[in-house]
């Protein structure tokens, strides 16, 4: 059933969501500094590719200051527009039963969205 959901996700839209996460990822990787920035954009696009059977998990606060940092620079930097433009898909998709499961992978990628350093991809 993941797979059949994420041929259909990938069909109408998840295919450019991911290919904005890697452009913008390569972007962000043209200089030294926006490396850990682009690198959690790649993590976004990995979730956006194929998100249903992704699990999503934490792993508490990031161990050091530095990746507390960086989720507080990155959540000001465009993590939230991010998360508020998966919010707004996600509600969208709720409107209709059939649209629930595609509603609520967009409210994953929210939660990824807002603090991506810590997180990890199965």
């Amino acid at each position: 059933m993941n797979l059949l959901l994420n041929i259909i996700w990938i069909v109408f839209g998840g295919f450019m969501i991911a290919v904005e996460y890697v452009l913008s990822s390569v972007a962000m990787m043209l200089t030294i500094i926006g490396i850990p920035f682009g690198l959690q954009t790649l993590k976004l696009a990995q979730v956006a590719l194929w998100p249903f059977g992704t699990d999503i998990s934490n792993n508490g606060w990031p161990s050091g200051c530095l990746a507390g940092i960086m989720n507080v620079i990155w959540w000001f930097l465009g993590g939230f527009v991010i998360a508020l433009s998966h919010l707004m898909w996600g509600l969208i998709f709720c409107i209709t039963v059939i649209g629930i499961p595609f509603g609520m992978q967009h409210f994953k990628l929210m939660m990824l969205a807002l603090f991506p350093f810590g997180k990890t991809i199965s």
